[in-house]
């Protein structure tokens, strides 16, 4: 058949470029365009090989071959097949596990069904030196793809490159297109400007372990007070301090005298001590109404509570064919189903002001709904700290959006010179 196969091996590929722009070989070091890198490898084979393309392979690893979010975004798209091997961890270190010999087996198979003309190979491995010998064997023109090296020597198998019918080398200015390299500094801290969506996040307090644990001990009188001769601690931002985690929001309890968040500095008035109640801080969570849960968020239902079996399959479909797994993004449509499906608003503007907690038992089917999307791989059977932060983000911005829409709806209803009534707040953090 007059068509070519590309058969990527992602590791190679995506290692090669990582120490190309980024100086050693860790994915983490990079930010792929997986769209842009997938149209560049099907314009330069067929450029290059002068047939059509039938296919792009991509080979991977991951832990228990469970799908990661890029391996989701790949294979929905056109013309792409994922296959995945299994990625093991040994002293410290992550190591693929039956890619080469998938490598091997599709590119045989294909050679031998005669399925194409001309393959593609994109990898270093001399591993598919068989593979490769074999697919010649059966009339297949192989051309061998190269990452430019970092230091300028060969990062493939001399063997593979001695044996390929063609060698082509995707160098720097190539790569660039849809391969970055991310920025040191925002690698062990938050970009330097806040995102808006979620800068009332952003700007919230900073734990106060002796306060916290003081307040567990039932001595939290001494604490406040120690707390009320200090200035008020300044917002926190992006450029300074680390974003805080659920953990640390949970740890930052609220006493009579207090001062709330920096948006509501002004207000005196003493407020009753509360915890945020996040899923992943049971200990904090307030054991009063049904179930342990707080009365007041005990009407609120969850989404499997909305759901009908009906929904619950297209909800399986959607998350299938098109959400890539980003965290926030999988936290706006954890948020866009819960709100579309409530019976009455009056849950939302409940919820609304809770912000920027989230009742215990929507927050945990919000993270164990985000593990679906192989959030949990690499971690320990837990997700990350910034993934949750991510997830809970754009759950917020998700009901921030619906929030105001209704809000300026409403706002013509109103009658002249007087404020609309039971609207939705906007989402800002509510004083405790």
């Amino acid at each position: 058949m007059d068509r070519c196969v590309v058969l990527v091996d992602a590791g190679y590929l995506l290692g090669a470029a990582a120490s190309l722009l980024a100086g050693e070989p860790s994915r983490s070091r990079i930010t792929v365009d997986h769209a842009a890198l997938i149209q560049g490898l099907r314009e330069r084979a067929e450029a290059d090989t002068q047939q059509p393309l039938l296919r792009i392979y991509w080979f991977d690893g991951a832990p228990d071959r469970v799908p990661q979010p890029e391996h989701r975004r790949l294979r929905v798209m056109p013309r792409v097949t994922v296959r995945l091997g299994a990625l093991t961890r040994s002293d410290g270190r992550w190591a693929q596990k039956g890619v080469d010999a998938a490598m091997h087996a599709e590119l045989t198979e294909l050679a031998r069904n005669r399925a194409c003309s001309d393959v593609v190979l994109v990898t270093g491995d001399g591993d598919l030196l068989p593979g490769l010998m074999s697919a010649k064997e059966h009339g297949v023109a192989v051309h061998l793809w190269a990452v430019q090296a970092a230091d300028g020597d060969y990062n493939q198998s001399e063997d593979l490159v001695a044996e390929a019918d063609e060698r082509r080398v995707l160098d720097r200015a190539w790569i660039t297109r849809a391969v970055r390299a991310k920025d040191l500094a925002g690698l062990c801290s938050p970009p330097p400007v806040p995102r808006p969506d979620i800068a009332a996040i952003l700007s919230a307090p900073l734990p106060e372990a002796a306060l916290a644990e003081a307040a567990r001990n039932g001595t939290a009188a001494p604490a406040a007070a120690e707390r009320e001769q200090a200035p008020v601690p300044a917002p926190t931002t992006p450029g300074g301090k680390s974003v805080p985690t659920p953990k640390d929001l949970a740890g930052a309890l609220r006493a009579p005298g207090s001062h709330s968040a920096p948006h509501s500095a002004a207000t005196t008035t003493p407020s009753p001590a509360s915890a945020l109640r996040w899923s992943s801080d049971k200990g904090w969570i307030d054991r009063a109404g049904p179930l342990g849960e707080p009365a007041e968020t005990a009407s609120l239902p969850t989404l499997a509570q909305l759901t009908s079996a009906e929904q619950r399959w297209a909800d399986r479909e959607e998350d299938i064919t098109t959400v890539g797994g980003d965290p926030f993004e999988v936290g706006q449509v954890f948020a866009r189903r819960w709100m579309e499906r409530l019976p009455e608003t009056l849950h939302l503007q409940k919820l609304a002001t809770m912000y920027p907690r989230i009742p215990h038992r929507i927050d945990g089917e919000l993270l164990r709904y985000a593990a679906r999307f192989g959030l949990l791989a690499h971690k320990d059977d837990q997700i990350d700290e910034h993934d949750r932060y991510a997830i809970r983000a754009g759950f917020w911005r998700e009901i921030d959006v619906r929030a105001a829409a209704e809000h300026v709806a409403a706002v013509p209803a109103a009658a002249p010179g007087t404020a609309p009534a039971d609207l939705p707040a906007p989402l800002t953090p509510a004083a405790e």
